[in-house]
C-alpha cells in the first residue's frame, strides 16, 4: 500500500517538473519583452540639451587653426 502512494506522488511531482520547465521556457521571452520596452522607453526618452555652444566653438577654433599656413616651416 505505502508503495502505491509513493509511485503515485512520484507521477505527481513529474507532473510538477514538467510545468514548471514550461513555466520557466515561457518566462523567458516574457522577461525579454519586458526588458526590450524598458530599454526601448529609457532610450527614447527626451533629454534636456544644454547646447553645442561649447563643442561648436572648440570646433571652430580647431578649424580655424588647421586652416592656417605656418611661414616657419
Amino acid at each position: 500500500m505505502v508503495n502505491l502512494l509513493i509511485s503515485q506522488l512520484r507521477w505527481l511531482m513529474w507532473g510538477w517538473e514538467v510545468g514548471m520547465a514550461a513555466l520557466a521556457w515561457l518566462l523567458i521571452p516574457l522577461l525579454a519583452a519586458i526588458g526590450a520596452g524598458a530599454w526601448g522607453s529609457w532610450a527614447g526618452r527626451n533629454r534636456k540639451t544644454i547646447g553645442d555652444g561649447h563643442e561648436l566653438a572648440g570646433y571652430t577654433r580647431f578649424r580655424e587653426a588647421m586652416e592656417r599656413t605656418h611661414s616657419d616651416v
